[in-house]
């Protein structure tokens, strides 16, 4: 019996002793610094609300028609319509007919997804054209954004490291791994202003504006980092 109490007693023993011997990160001698990282992305996707209402142009052509003479053009413009065009919305006034014996007007709804300034300003302004002017961009994006990030968040980290490093070098010494690493929560990106069509408005007559190029705001990817290295 008290063999086996000593060896109980032994085995406790040894990772009481290693606890002793190593130190909590805490305890070393470390150096934290802050690392940020920024990029400016110009949108690749731009989501543009379109709706047609025979209300519009007061019944003088259906949306029928209309959407015939929309999709022509914009495969004219070489826009992919199958995959860049889809339906958001259908609807009539009927019921309002029925009640208040108005005009039977249908109106239907599209999102549209181009891919650059110049597209988004061809697009305006053909449509204008067809007499179609109810449309508004609803928001952008950029098709590699999750790719984006992870890269501004490696470029924030290697920013804390080369200031850590730089620090170190002042004072002839050297930094050591790193013991800790933290994001720090910041905004993703600031969504542009809709500044689309005052731009457009306000170009010289004389331009041809189907060749315009419309410039948006940018997304604005930030990141930054909290890190602590050693030092030796």
């Amino acid at each position: 019996m008290k063999k086996y109490l000593l060896l109980a007693l032994c085995m406790l023993s040894i990772p009481a002793m290693a606890q002793v011997g190593t130190k909590n990160f805490i305890d070393q001698p470390y150096i934290e610094v802050n690392g940020l990282a920024k990029r400016e992305i110009i949108p690749d996707l731009i989501y543009v609300n379109i709706i047609i209402s025979e209300k519009d142009n007061k019944g003088k052509a259906s949306v029928e028609n209309q959407e015939s003479q929309m999709l022509k053009k914009l495969k004219e413009l070489g826009i992919n319509t199958e995959k860049d065009l889809s339906i958001l919305d259908f609807s009539s006034n009927f019921e309002d007919y029925w009640y208040k014996r108005k005009d039977i007007f249908t109106s239907k709804a599209y999102e549209l997804t181009l891919h650059s300034g110049n597209e988004v300003a061809k697009v305006f302004n053909s449509l204008e054209k067809l007499e179609i002017s109810n449309i508004s961009i609803d928001r952008v994006d950029h098709s590699q954004l999750p790719k984006f990030r992870q890269e501004v968040k490696i470029e924030a980290i290697k920013a804390a490291k080369v200031k850590a490093k730089a620090m170190m070098e002042a004072i002839d010494q050297k930094i050591g791994k790193a013991i800790f690493v933290q994001e720090i929560q910041m905004p993703i990106y600031q969504r542009p202003r809709r500044t689309m069509q005052a731009n457009v408005m306000m170009s010289s007559p004389e331009m041809d504006q189907s060749d315009a190029d419309i410039e948006f705001q940018k997304i604005i990817l930030e990141y930054k980092v909290n890190a602590r290295f050693t030092i030796e």
